[in-house]
This record gives C-alpha cells, sequence and structure tokens, in this order.
C-alpha cells in the first residue's frame, strides 16, 4: 500500500471528493427496539446486530453535492491522498458549547476501503480536536451502515446515543463517542 498523507483539503479537492464511491456494502446491520417498562419507569432502546440473508448496498444518508457548497462551513474537512490523489475525506465540526468535535462525513473511496484510512483519518480527527481544545470526537452514522459500526467498535467508540429522524427522509442515526 503506497503511504497515505493526510492533510487540510483545498478548493481543487472538492469535485473529486465528492465523485468518491460514497456507497457501503454491508453483511448486518444494528436493529433497534424500544423498550417501555411502566412498571419500572424505563424508557430505554436496545440494538441488535442482525446478520442479513446477503450484502445489501447503503446508499449515503445525505446528498453528496451538498459537499459542494457546505465544505468552507465545517471547522475542518481533511483529505487523505494516495500520490497527491485524494481518495478519503472526513468532515469535522466543532460543538461551539461542548467544543467536542463531530465527525459529519468519512468517506473513503471503494477502491482503497480496508487498508487503514478510515482508522488514519479517525486518527488526524482526534489530532484537530486537540489543537482545538478538545478532547472528544463523536461520530454520527446510519444504523445500516455495518462497516462505519465495525470501524468506531475497531477503533474503541462507545455507543452514546441515536436519534430515529436524524438524516433526510427521517432515517436514524446512531452516534459514537471517545475521548482521548
Amino acid at each position: 500500500m503506497p503511504e497515505i498523507e493526510i492533510r487540510l483539503a483545498s478548493a481543487a479537492d472538492i469535485v473529486t471528493l465528492v465523485a468518491l464511491d460514497h456507497v457501503s456494502v454491508t453483511d448486518f446491520v444494528w436493529k433497534m427496539e424500544m423498550i417501555f417498562e411502566r412498571e419500572q419507569e424505563t424508557i430505554g432502546a436496545r440494538f441488535q446486530k442482525v446478520k442479513l440473508p446477503r450484502s445489501v448496498k447503503q446508499n449515503y444518508p445525505k446528498p453528496v453535492d451538498l459537499l459542494l457548497q457546505d465544505w468552507q462551513h465545517f471547522s475542518g474537512l481533511l483529505v487523505a491522498t494516495i500520490a497527491d490523489n485524494p481518495v478519503a475525506y472526513v468532515s469535522l465540526v466543532i460543538d461551539r458549547i461542548t467544543r467536542a468535535v463531530w465527525v459529519i462525513d468519512l468517506v473513503v473511496d471503494k477502491a482503497v476501503r480496508r487498508k487503514g484510512i478510515g482508522s488514519a483519518l479517525l486518527l488526524a480527527s482526534a489530532e484537530f480536536a486537540h489543537e482545538n481544545g478538545s478532547n472528544t470526537l463523536i461520530l454520527e452514522m446510519q444504523p445500516r451502515n455495518g462497516p462505519a459500526v465495525a470501524l468506531a467498535q475497531k477503533m474503541g467508540f462507545d455507543f452514546c446515543g441515536y436519534n430515529d429522524h436524524y438524516y433526510p427522509a427521517n432515517e436514524a442515526a446512531i452516534f459514537f463517542r471517545k475521548s482521548y
């Protein structure tokens, strides 16, 4: 594997980043079950990993071309390159109150997945957070994005919540957190 360089994105990178393959393929999903136990005054949710009968393509949860207009509004946009060619990116937003850094997008082009690039971008995101006065990263993802959930778990992130109507078309999001 050629060496990966991670740097701040430039305007010249954006068209290439939008053109990356944003579709993921998964063999499992996280099924959510709401828990209401009136006698014990308990409300909650349980997530269960469910193996799918076959691999399923998972479309990106928001319009990819929004990156064209929104990229300058992120607190940071890091790009991973191989031989100066952008192959992945992560968009970051610093919460004004908590100073936690939210990983809004983490995309690795299909041709170079499972080579450590997503992990490298998360480590660079933690460094970005530290440089900006934060020690916390929060990841957001669809519960149907098995590879993203696996990456979060592999990198030591803990489940910290969900929103059942987060993405366009009322798609759910789950959140993972890690403090450094």
